[in-house]
């Protein structure tokens, strides 16, 4: 039966002293540490909201801020990556730990992983531009259809973020306006309570969003050159309307309400035309979806991008940082990466059964040293393979060494991903063929045959393989893993950590210091 939107009833001073720290950060905005420090300087931030530049630097400001909360320590690849995941450590002890699941162990980057506080940065800026961006109408050019659409991408930011943190700790506490006060001093909030409100906000919002910022409009809702950038400057960012359904899509598909899923997944491939998505190749999915200064990058669904042509490349907050090293095509002064896929798993992911075929890695079946595509390794005859699916390094690649600086985007989502979860939950949903067909899609653009109902094919273990396949590096395993388990209940070591809350992150000890109502994930007390 096909399902619609309607048929479910459901379809984003920070002030003017923090606003100038973070202005420079249009485009996502630059990492900076300062954003990591909480303000103190709330009080007098109130008549600080009165122009079009004020609004424009705060709504840049929520963008750079949930950028840093993400690449600070290479988190998003610790949270999302690591844990269980194809990668293993080369010498480094602490990503060891949190892939071998010991999320307690004493380490700066692990406490660091553990401490929400730079996410209720983003929370309690986002709340605050909320409260105070009407008064930037007192300006002429800072318009209704302006203001619309800013909060709307701050409401959009902040149930973002609150379903992002939901997914690593579980319960969190939820503060929805500044009067609410510190956040130290609130309790955690149950997991489902928090993901109702994000998604409550998400549907609200989803419709005042575009599909493209400065894109044609007939209807002249949104405001012709927002912001005096067209649509190519605009690239990768803000948040677009397909990006607040495929939030919704996870949010619904992490609850396990795959009738939901189904439905957002479906507006947004009904609709991919309108924001200028399409399956990428394989050619142009390694060396430019994930590169943030190119002009093509439409394709990132949902991204958080570094772009050089704004200045900001940095040297942390890429994977780059941990897997590359040097290689016969790539030299580098580095001669090991951090982190890598040994070849066990290499041919587990990309099996010798699929011909050599797959575009992302392939390996001769009669040969198992012969690679006949190498766009995700290289290195595969040593020890320690080099996975260079994303590779985007600032300057000469033959010059850069330990302190090569990158600006590779953070991409959450892009088409790809969103048609395998909706293959996923047409596959909960017993829609088979129309699960097959999603999935084929996506193994097509990869070179890949297409696979049909067969007495041995289990279809949820196929569209997780691809899965595993096409998102490597991108911080999905994790939830990937968590969601196919809860599936399936196959895994008795799986089932006991989600059973008993052991697939959270533990909390931060400074966290549970700072705040009394605050208590310790039960797994890890």
């Amino acid at each position: 039966m096909k399902m619609t939107l309607t048929a479910t009833n459901k379809v984003m001073s920070v002030g003017k002293k923090l606003l100038l720290a973070t202005v420079l950060m249009l485009f996502m905005g630059a990492c900076n540490k300062q954003l990591d420090i909480k303000s103190s300087r709330q009080a007098d931030e109130q008549g600080h909201w009165d122009s079009y530049e004020d609004a424009r630097s705060g709504l840049m400001g929520l963008y750079g801020l949930l950028r840093a909360a993400l690449a600070d320590n290479n988190a998003h690849w610790m949270w999302g990556e690591l844990r269980n995941g194809d990668f293993l450590s080369v010498y480094r002890t602490d990503l060891k730990a949190v892939i071998d699941g010991k999320l307690n162990a004493s380490f700066p980057t692990i406490e660091a992983a553990t401490n929400w506080r730079r996410f209720y940065a983003v929370i309690n800026a986002s709340n605050l531009f909320i409260e105070r961006v009407a008064g930037c109408k007192a300006d002429q050019r800072y318009t209704e259809s302006y203001y619309k659409l800013d909060v709307a991408q701050a409401r959009a930011i902040r149930a973002f973020t609150y379903f992002y943190i939901a997914r690593i700790w579980g319960d969190v506490p939820l503060i929805t306006a500044t009067k609410e006060g510190s956040f130290e001093e609130l309790p955690r909030t149950n997991q489902n309570a928090v993901l109702s409100f994000a998604e409550q906000e998400l549907v609200q919002v989803a419709p005042n969003l575009p599909f493209l910022y400065s894109g044609v409009d007939p209807a002249q809702i949104y405001p012709n050159n927002y912001y005096g950038y067209n649509s190519s400057q605009w690239l990768n960012a803000p948040v677009t309307r397909l990006a607040a359904y495929a939030t919704l899509a996870h949010i619904a598909a992490w609850q396990g309400r795959y009738i939901d899923a189904a439905v957002y997944t479906e507006y947004i491939v009904n609709n991919a035309s309108k924001s200028n998505l399409t399956l990428v190749s394989t050619t142009n999915l390694v060396t430019t979806l994930f590169n943030s200064g190119v002009n093509n990058n439409y394709n990132q669904l949902l991204g958080f991008s570094f772009n050089r042509n704004v200045g900001e490349t940095t040297s942390e907050g890429h994977i780059e940082q941990l897997t590359l090293a040097n290689t016969t095509l790539y030299p580098m002064s580095k001669p090991l990466p951090e982190i890598y896929v040994p070849k066990d798993s290499i041919a587990s992911a990309f099996p010798r059964s699929n011909g050599g075929t797959d575009q992302r890695f392939g390996v001769d079946p009669a040969s198992v040293q012969q690679t006949i595509y190498t766009n995700y390794f290289e290195n595969y005859s040593a020890a320690v393979p080099v996975f260079k699916k994303i590779r985007v390094v600032d300057g000469n690649v033959g010059n850069a060494g330990q302190f090569a600086v990158f600006n590779s985007s953070i991409v959450f989502t892009r088409l790809e991903e969103i048609k395998l979860l909706r293959a996923e939950a047409l596959a909960v949903l017993g829609q088979t063929d129309a699960a097959y067909q999603e999935l084929n899609a996506v193994r097509g653009v990869r070179g890949l045959a297409s696979v049909s109902p067969a007495p041995s094919r289990d279809l949820l273990t196929e569209i997780f393989a691809e899965r595993r396949r096409e998102l490597m590096g991108e911080g999905w395993r994790w939830y990937d893993l968590v969601r196919f388990n809860k599936l399936k209940r196959t895994n008795p070591a799986f089932n006991m950590l989600i059973d008993k809350g052991g697939i959270y992150w533990p909390i931060a000890q400074e966290v549970l210091n700072r705040n009394s109502k605050i208590t310790q994930n039960a797994y890890w007390q």
